[in-house]
């Protein structure tokens, strides 16, 4: 008799498991065992450097899911959250980042690490939230929840206030995949459902060489400012949604409030948002490493504990309504 070991369905029971699965193993190999992604060839390409191209690939199918036509409720709850996820996230950013300066800290955090944590969500924990206590139009928004994945929003704020010095160049080459994405998708519906699976297939391979960007004893460094960028990410941009969502969505079009806090967490990729101000901006290389260790931090807390906040506010929905 063949035995069968329900792999899938064991990850898919975990909140976000496709995407925190996969960061904490690439982040337990790179801890215990990093020499064994540095091999060479394809296992090196794919498990350690492959988080960028791959980061791309779900852009690119995620702008091909974005419909012109289409701007009713889900663009709407989609244009909401993202933008009170963005204007939370990189508003305390900025507000340090002014009064302190950039070597200035909010509990021990940079400039940097606040804004690269708080202004990017978590699209595939927000999906697998909004599949279970929302309805379609939530799931659907999440095409314009996704476009805060990365550092393009970072770069905007930061650039835009003299934080960082960033090309427009380098602003443009973000969002390329995603205008190229829903040019194809909006032309041809056919070549929109063949990217379509794209979205979900590129998440555990971009997770993994994310999480293998990590090392779990920085993590465990990173203490107590780490627990607080996770812990503000999770509140401030998460009770914002809440808020924002209970307010400006109407009644008729949803089926739980709850649904807006499902933005409270750091995306995967923001791990990688402090390299790559460092990258174009130099000045801010000596918080990199720091905030990226913080982020990292931020990541983890914020997909353990926003799937319990939504719970929380969903069963206290149903109470209240109940009454």
């Amino acid at each position: 008799m063949t035995g069968k070991v329900p792999i899938l369905k064991a990850i898919q029971k975990v909140p976000g498991g496709l995407m925190v699965v996969f960061l904490l193993l690439g982040a337990i190999v790179n801890t215990f065992a990093p020499e064994s992604l540095m091999i060479g060839s394809f296992t090196t390409a794919l498990f350690k450097n492959g988080a960028l191209p791959l980061i791309a690939v779900l852009l690119f199918c995620s702008g091909a899911q974005i419909t012109i036509k289409t701007a009713g409720v889900a663009l709407w709850k989609g244009i909401v959250l993202n933008t009170v996820k963005v204007v939370l996230g990189i508003s305390i950013g900025l507000v340090v980042g002014k009064l302190l300066g950039p070597e200035g800290s909010l509990f021990g955090l940079t400039p940097l690490a606040l804004i690269a944590a708080m202004a990017n969500s978590n699209g595939g924990l927000y999906t697998a939230l909004a599949q279970k206590y929302g309805d379609e139009s939530d799931i659907g928004a999440v095409a314009i929840i996704s476009t805060n994945d990365g550092p393009f929003f970072t770069m905007v704020a930061m650039g835009m206030t003299g934080l960082a010095n960033i090309p427009i160049i380098a602003m443009v080459a973000v969002i390329v995949p995603i205008i190229i994405g829903m040019i194809l998708g909006n032309l041809d519906e056919d070549m929109r459902n063949f990217l379509a699976p794209g979205v979900m297939l590129s998440i555990p391979f971009f997770s993994f060489p994310l999480g293998a960007g990590l090392n779990l004893m920085d993590i465990a460094r990173a203490g107590g400012p780490g627990i607080a960028l996770g812990l503000l990410t999770l509140f401030v941009t998460g009770i914002g949604g809440y808020f924002a969502y209970k307010f400006l969505i109407p009644a008729k079009e949803k089926r739980s409030d709850a649904v807006g806090a499902g933005i409270g967490t750091t995306a995967g990729n923001a791990a990688g948002t402090p390299a790559a101000i460092a990258a174009v901006d130099p000045t801010w290389a000596p918080y990199a490493a720091a905030a990226t260790v913080q982020v990292g931090a931020s990541i983890v807390i914020t997909a353990i504990l926003c799937p319990l906040l939504v719970d929380f506010l969903y069963r206290l929905n149903n109470k209240k309504k109940s009454v």
